[in-house]
């Protein structure tokens, strides 16, 4: 069974073909500007790369461009359309009316519109991706994984805002949490090591990078999580706020001028890192600042140091104590600094980081264990993909309906 995953935005499209029976990816590639100047596609399929330059005006034209790539004589891995059993797609916010992965029809459609007020700038391209596979592949089943999905085991004291209950009710605001899929893997993956019985196992799970959260997971079900009601609650990240004052934003609005929609893209595109450092949202550009005597970058640094350990500690409350706690994702697992500066001076909770293995990093096999040997706390590295749990949520989905 192959199954191609893909993950629409505002102006890109990414996806991955899996060969379910190997468990292994055949093709994978990237379709940028869309709809704007200077379009360009990235195509990998069996140790062959396919670059070209070109203006792809929608998502149906990106959508044909992959299935035009996955089919050619040259840098192609398939013969027939009928070899695409499904598509999966990453959907970033099913709100209460999508909690669990489930094929598209018009009925889903409809439920996914409803999600334009709580995601605006993820569900447009989502719905766009929908049908530029309809219109390339008609007739091949689509499957929708929710991000929010892992995060609906939320108890509602976790969930439920202090703002007055009928506005919950009118316009669902709530926290629905973000980067489910990943936390999903990562999580299942601590779950193995640990013995493979999710039962009593209480985990961490950091995924971190330029959008960041933390989970707290306890026999295996998420009971918290730092991102909200939006991606924008929680730590600090590259060029969003995370969790501020929310005294401070009508402040800004008033003092500043600016209309609520400017104001939205603000908090996601101008603060954070950025923000603070005033050099760059990367943390790359950042860390190099900082070592090269830049105080803002620094305080940057220390401020995200600074919020995610204390993630770490309330979830450690929440869940009367912690057995694992895993790094993922782009700065997660490739930044061992920033893991060990976390790690450092938690020895009260039972954290102990190996020096030396956690520089090893991603050379270690996978899980990554760069705890210390008399640590209480597993500490993992564990490279995530979100994309397999897609393809996999899929497979399950086709396999249970029957098509």
């Amino acid at each position: 069974m192959y199954i191609l995953v893909v993950n629409a935005g505002s102006s890109s499209l990414k996806y991955k073909l899996f060969d379910m029976g190997a468990k292994q990816v055949r093709a994978k590639g990237l379709c940028e500007c869309i709809g704007i100047a200077g379009g360009h596609m990235k195509h990998e399929s069996l140790g062959k790369v396919y670059d070209i330059k070109t203006d792809i005006p929608t998502h149906a034209k990106a959508i044909k461009m992959v299935v035009g790539a996955l089919f050619s004589k040259d840098h192609g891995c398939l013969s027939s359309l009928d070899e695409i059993t499904a598509i999966g797609h990453r959907i970033v916010q099913g709100g209460p009316w999508l909690v669990k992965s489930v094929i598209v029809d018009d009925e889903v459609i409809k439920k996914l519109e409803l999600c334009r007020d709580l995601a605006p700038l993820h569900t447009e391209p989502h719905l766009l991706g929908i049908r530029g596979c309809s219109q390339a592949m008609p007739g091949t089943p689509q499957v929708l994984v929710m991000d929010t999905a892992f995060h609906q085991t939320m108890p509602e004291k976790a969930y439920i805002y202090p703002i007055p209950f009928e506005l919950y009710k009118k316009y669902s605001i709530r926290r629905y949490g973000f980067h489910g899929t990943s936390h999903r893997y990562v999580s299942g993956k601590c779950i193995e090591y640990l013995g493979g019985n999710a039962e009593g196992t209480r985990i961490i799970t950091c995924h971190l990078g330029n959008g960041s959260s933390i989970t707290a997971i306890k026999d295996g079900k998420v009971v918290d999580t730092s991102m909200g009601f939006t991606p924008l609650d929680g730590i600090i990240m590259g060029s969003r706020t995370g969790a501020v004052d929310p005294a401070i934003i009508p402040f800004i609005m008033e003092k500043e001028n600016i209309p609520p929609k400017q104001m939205q893209s603000w908090m996601n595109k101008k603060c954070g890192l950025l923000g603070v450092s005033g050099v760059s949202s990367d943390l790359r550009e950042l860390t190099s600042a900082m070592n090269s005597g830049n105080a803002r970058a620094k305080l940057a640094y220390d401020i995200l140091i600074y919020d995610i350990k204390k993630y770490i500690g309330a979830y450690a409350a929440v869940l009367g104590g912690v057995d694992a706690i895993a790094f993922t994702a782009g700065i997660g697992e490739n930044n061992p600094e920033l893991r060990q500066a976390i790690c450092d001076d938690m020895d009260y909770l039972g954290i102990k980081i190996d020096r030396e293995k956690n520089s090893l990093g991603k050379k270690l096999p996978e899980p990554a264990l760069i705890s210390a040997d008399d640590s209480k706390v597993k500490v993992f590295l564990i490279m995530t993909d979100e994309e397999l749990v897609i393809a996999s949520d899929t497979e399950t989905v086709i396999r249970e309906s029957g098509l």
